[in-house]
């Protein structure tokens, strides 16, 4: 099991610390924040003023200007305790916004897997992170998918927990854009099964009759 000081866990787990925060809670609360469309960043924050009919007034959170639109132009934005939260099903408000503002937020800060249900979301960072360790496949092994952070290794741990107990074949299944990392996550599928078949207590540890 990883240890907070462990640098592995900077590229897999949200500081806590951050996220509950009473100060940015008050903050969305107080000014009712919401997602609104932007040319140069697809959207950006904005501070609901008012809301007449069809049209609604915002000021921009980076510019403070403030400009009218359509209703259904502007989407709500999640309380500040989902910052950069694990699993995006589980948001209040889950819009394309939210969506596109979490994946982004979470890559940010080093942390490139993400689920949305059952699905996991992975950005390419085009570069080394610590996270494919034997210390890292330990931490996953035999562990459910809520007990640890997203990653590739607990959807392979899944898989194969779950080839042994139902003895039913598995897929696991990789999709993207060209350089959208298909390849190298098929690769740490691979580095994981071997390293737990190989174990003699590998069977064993997944449950295996």
């Amino acid at each position: 099991r990883l240890a907070m000081e462990d640098k592995e866990l900077k590229y897999l787990v949200v500081d806590k610390n951050v996220i509950n925060d009473p100060a940015r809670q008050a903050d969305w609360t107080q000014k009712r924040l919401v997602w609104v469309p932007s040319k140069e960043h697809g959207f950006e924050a904005a501070s609901l003023k008012s809301d007449k009919g069809n049209e609604v007034i915002v000021e921009l959170t980076e510019s403070q200007k403030k400009i009218t639109l359509n209703k259904n132009d502007v989407q709500k934005m999640n309380p500040p305790k989902f910052t950069k939260v694990e699993d995006m099903a589980d948001m209040t408000c889950l819009n394309e916004a939210s969506v596109l503002h979490n994946l982004k937020d979470r890559y940010y800060s080093g942390l490139i897997y993400t689920y949305s249900g059952l699905f996991c979301v992975v950005v390419n960072p085009y570069k080394f992170y610590p996270i494919y360790t034997e210390k890292v496949i330990d931490m996953y092994k035999g562990r459910k998918r809520h007990e640890v952070p997203p990653h590739v290794y607990a959807i392979t741990d899944s898989a194969y927990r779950s080839m042994l107990q139902d003895r039913e074949d598995q897929s696991i299944l990789c999709t993207g854009e060209s350089g959208a990392g298909k390849t190298e996550n098929t690769k740490k599928v691979i580095q994981f099964l071997a390293h737990v078949a190989a174990s003699p207590k590998g069977t064993k540890a997944h449950g295996a009759p």
